[in-house]
C-alpha cells in the first residue's frame, strides 16, 4: 500500500469514528415533563442541552405494568413537543424522549410519569335539553290541552 493510499484510509477511518463519538455524545433531552394534561390527551415537552444539531425526535409511550409500546418519532422538525392522544382516563403513563441527529439517537431521557385524570363528568349547556325538562314538558302540555278543552265545552 503506497504511503498516499494509506493516509487516505486512515482519513476515511477516521471521519467514522468522529461520527460514532459524536453520536455517543448527543446527550438525552432534559427538563422532560407534561402539560395540557386531560383524560385522553397530554402534551410532552422537552429541552436539548447545548447546541447540538438536532434534526428530530423519537418518544416512547407505555402504559404502567404494560409491556406494549408506541413509538413515535419525527424528523425533520425543530419541535420540543409532542402530542400523546388515545389515552385512557386514571391511568399511569410512563414517557421517554430521545433526540435524532445525522449522527445517530441519543440515549433516553429520564423517565417521566404521569396519571391521566378522571373523565369530566359533562354538563350540559343552556341551550340543551334534558331528559327532565322534556318530561316536564309533556305535562305541561296535558294540562294546556286540559285546559282547552274545558274552556272549548264552557263556551259551547
Amino acid at each position: 500500500m503506497t504511503p498516499c493510499l494509506a493516509r487516505a484510509v486512515l482519513r476515511v477511518l477516521s471521519c467514522f469514528s468522529v461520527s460514532r463519538v459524536l453520536a455517543d455524545s448527543l446527550a438525552p433531552p432534559v427538563n422532560v415533563s407534561v402539560r395540557d394534561l386531560k383524560a385522553n390527551s397530554a402534551t410532552v415537552t422537552w429541552e436539548i442541552p447545548g447546541a447540538e444539531p438536532v434534526i428530530g425526535f423519537a418518544i416512547t409511550q407505555q402504559k404502567k405494568d404494560v409491556h406494549m409500546l408506541r413509538f413515535i418519532q419525527e424528523v425533520n422538525t425543530t419541535t420540543r413537543s409532542c402530542a400523546l392522544w388515545d389515552l385512557e382516563a386514571e391511568t399511569d403513563y410512563i414517557v421517554h424522549v430521545q433526540s435524532i441527529s445525522v449522527h445517530g439517537t441519543s440515549p433516553p431521557s429520564e423517565t417521566l410519569r404521569f396519571r391521566t385524570p378522571k373523565e369530566p363528568e359533562r354538563q350540559t349547556s343552556k341551550n340543551e335539553v334534558t331528559m327532565e325538562e322534556v318530561g316536564q314538558a309533556s305535562q305541561l302540555r296535558a294540562g294546556e290541552i286540559i285546559i282547552i278543552v274545558v274552556v272549548l265545552v264552557m263556551w259551547a
